[in-house]
C-alpha cells in the first residue's frame, strides 16, 4: 500500500466515523435533552389519575394514573414538539407520597428519530425537597433505537396548580 493511499484510506475513514458519532459521545451514547410538558386539569389534560389509594384518607398508596404528555425540544410551550412522553405512574411506596414507579414510552413523532421509541421503567423519588434528579433505566426501544439501554435523568423544571414542565437527559446506547 502507497503513502497515498494510505493516507486516502485514512481521510475516509475519519469522515466516516465523524458523520457516524454527530450527537454521540465517545463510547457511542446518544444524548438526548428534552422536556415533557404534562397539565393536570381542563378539557386539555396529559395526565390523570384513574383510582385512588383503597386506603383511604390521606394515603396516597395505590394510585394509578396515566399519561400522554407532549414531548418539546425546549422549555418552553412553543418550542418544537418532538413526540409523546406516554405511560402509567403507580404509588407505590408505603412511606412517602412523592415516590412513585413509572413506565413511560417516549414517542417521537417529528425530526431526526421520528417513528421511534423508547422505554423506561423505573422509579422517580425527587428527594425530600422535590429537586432531585429521579433516574430510570432505559430498558428498550424501536425504530433507531432497537435494542437500546441507557438511563434516564429527570428533573422538576416549572410548575404550575395545573401543568408541569419536566427536564429529561437520556443517555442511551444501541448495538444496532
Amino acid at each position: 500500500m502507497t503513502a497515498t493511499t494510505f493516507c486516502l484510506l485514512a481521510a475516509i475513514l475519519a469522515a466516516t466515523t465523524g458523520t457516524l458519532a454527530a450527537g454521540a459521545g465517545d463510547d457511542g451514547t446518544t444524548h438526548l435533552h428534552l422536556y415533557i410538558h404534562e397539565t393536570f386539569s381542563g378539557a386539555n389534560a396529559t395526565a390523570v389519575h384513574v383510582t385512588a389509594s383503597p386506603l383511604g384518607g390521606n394515603s396516597t398508596y395505590g394510585t394509578l394514573s396515566v399519561f400522554d404528555d407532549e414531548l418539546r425540544q425546549g422549555s418552553d410551550a412553543a418550542s418544537q414538539l418532538v413526540g409523546r412522553a406516554q405511560g402509567i405512574t403507580m404509588q407505590t411506596d408505603l412511606q412517602s407520597s412523592g415516590v412513585f414507579s413509572t413506565l413511560l414510552t417516549v414517542v417521537f413523532t417529528n425530526g431526526d428519530y421520528k417513528g421511534s421509541t423508547l422505554v423506561l421503567n423505573g422509579r422517580v423519588d425527587f428527594g425530600p425537597d422535590g429537586k432531585a434528579a429521579a433516574e430510570r433505566a432505559v430498558v428498550g426501544g424501536t425504530g433507531r433505537f432497537r435494542l437500546a439501554r441507557g438511563y434516564s435523568l429527570m428533573s422538576k423544571f416549572g410548575a404550575t396548580s395545573s401543568t408541569a414542565v419536566l427536564k429529561l437527559d437520556l443517555y442511551v446506547k444501541t448495538d444496532v
